[in-house]
């Protein structure tokens, strides 16, 4: 989602909490915590998932392994909840012709580095520049190249753009900059 004007280009960046990981969040909680039932009922000798019968799984090894797995899952699935919840990598990036300023906002994890801002001149804006890498895992990224700073990615590198479409969104934005467009 974006807001253009004659002077303000405003490029809004959605973070963590897309359909797609609260599925995975929700999938791997659920399987997880069949796994931690499956290995505690072993241990103890009572059927928590009607699915198995207790004396089908030993507690050495099979209830051990397949409880560890659930914690570990538990773990990972608190993680996925909790960057969904602090909503990590969304943003904003603000182009400003009227100022000259381009502005870079993301959300990150919780503590000193919370809110990571980025400020540049649009003199020092050396070229938007597309990366695209075709094959099994196909990758199509669109950086803006800052003089003595790098390159410094717009969009995030999990979006699945097609070639037209980063193409398209890198020719817009190179000539709201008025900038060069570099392929690699």
């Amino acid at each position: 989602m974006s807001w253009r004007s004659e002077s303000i280009w405003i490029e809004f960046i959605t973070g963590s909490r897309k359909t797609s990981n609260f599925c995975w969040a929700f999938i791997l909680f659920l399987g997880s915590l069949g796994f931690l039932l499956v290995g505690i009922s072993s241990y103890l000798g009572r059927n928590f998932i009607s699915l198995f019968a207790s004396q089908q799984i030993l507690f050495f090894p099979q209830g051990i392994v397949m409880s560890f797995y659930g914690i570990a899952g538990l773990f990972i699935s608190c993680y996925l909840w909790c960057t969904i919840f602090w909503n990590v990598g969304s943003g904003y990036d603000l182009f400003d012709r009227k100022e000259g300023i381009v502005r870079i906002f993301r959300w990150g994890f919780p503590g000193k580095s919370r809110r990571i801002f980025l400020r540049f001149l649009m003199k020092d804006i050396q070229s938007i520049r597309i990366e695209v890498k075709e094959g099994v895992s196909a990758r199509r990224v669109l950086y803006m190249e800052i003089r003595g700073q790098g390159a410094i990615p717009l969009i995030r590198t999990d979006e699945n753009f097609t070639t037209r479409e980063i193409e398209q969104k890198a020719a817009e934005l190179a000539y709201f900059l008025r900038v060069p467009i570099e392929v690699f």
